[in-house]
């Protein structure tokens, strides 16, 4: 219930009119987002030890398909769990190519996404992650895959080569602004065995422009999210699953987010 208090205090900054479009006969366009949420999960596991989060991001997108974007948070395991001596902040930059195979309503995105945590690293294994990924669409339903290409994966070292597999659904119902989410998710590390995990989350959104023009872009959300990380699968403190008491970020949790579309 408090991480639900936190996030409704927090709702008065989705009336900031920040971003731009381009015209409608321009091949590039420009899109942002600005958003919060009670406890900002990642695959499953709490970036911000159960504490709110405030978000936004920035695309730009031609009309061959081609896109970039830069995405950012405020995150609290790089100096609670992963041993940094400062950083709290996480900033995503990535590029791909989108599209549709012909008339047959499967869309395709493929890009590289880089996740950066700037910060005093203090001996600590590096958090940088970069990783290459592929995803199929049809109506509802989505596929992603994802495979890092870097040196150390979120704070594990030794492991380019780990991937995680995302299997989503995102279901309107009707003309009613609710949609329906579920997720599915499988998290294999390379040389960290011991750190694989499953993840799986159900959520409800709404439109809020279902209610007023003004509120065009709102979406208010719920959701629940749990993984079997089980305290590092059992095995001795290893960040960034656990803290050093054994705290499990990856247990199961009821959050709220509102984001507003630009």
């Amino acid at each position: 219930m408090k991480k639900l208090v936190h996030a409704l205090i927090l709702t008065g900054l989705v009336g900031i009119p920040l971003g731009a479009t381009a015209a409608e006969d321009s091949p590039h366009s420009l899109s942002g987002n600005v958003g919060m949420t009670s406890d900002y999960l990642f695959r499953g596991i709490s970036q911000t030890g159960g504490d709110p989060a405030i978000q936004g991001g920035l695309d730009y997108t031609h009309r061959s398909g081609f896109y970039l974007g830069t995405w950012g948070s405020n995150v609290g395991w790089i100096e609670d769990y992963q041993g940094y001596q400062s950083g709290n902040i996480e900033l995503d930059l990535y590029g791909g190519f989108r599209g549709a195979f012909g008339e047959t309503g499967v869309g395709y995105d493929v890009g590289l996404i880089g996740y950066f945590y700037p910060g005093e690293a203090n001996g600590a294994v590096d958090a940088d992650t970069t990783e290459v990924y592929a995803a199929l669409t049809w109506k509802w339903f989505s596929a992603k895959y994802s495979y890092s290409i870097s040196d150390e994966t979120f704070g594990f070292a030794n492991s380019d080569g780990s991937s995680y597999l995302d299997i989503s659904a995102s279901l309107p119902v009707g003309e009613t602004g609710l949609t329906l989410g579920a997720h599915w998710g499988t998290f294999s590390f390379d040389n960290n065995g011991a750190q694989d995990y499953d993840d799986w989350k159900i959520s409800l959104a709404y439109d809020m422009g279902k209610l007023s023009g003004t509120l065009s872009g709102v979406t208010l959300g719920v959701a629940y999210s749990d993984t079997d990380t089980a305290g590092g699968n059992g095995t001795a403190f290893s960040a960034p699953w656990t803290d050093a008491n054994g705290q499990d970020l990856g247990e199961g949790t009821a959050f709220v987010w509102i984001s507003k579309a630009l």
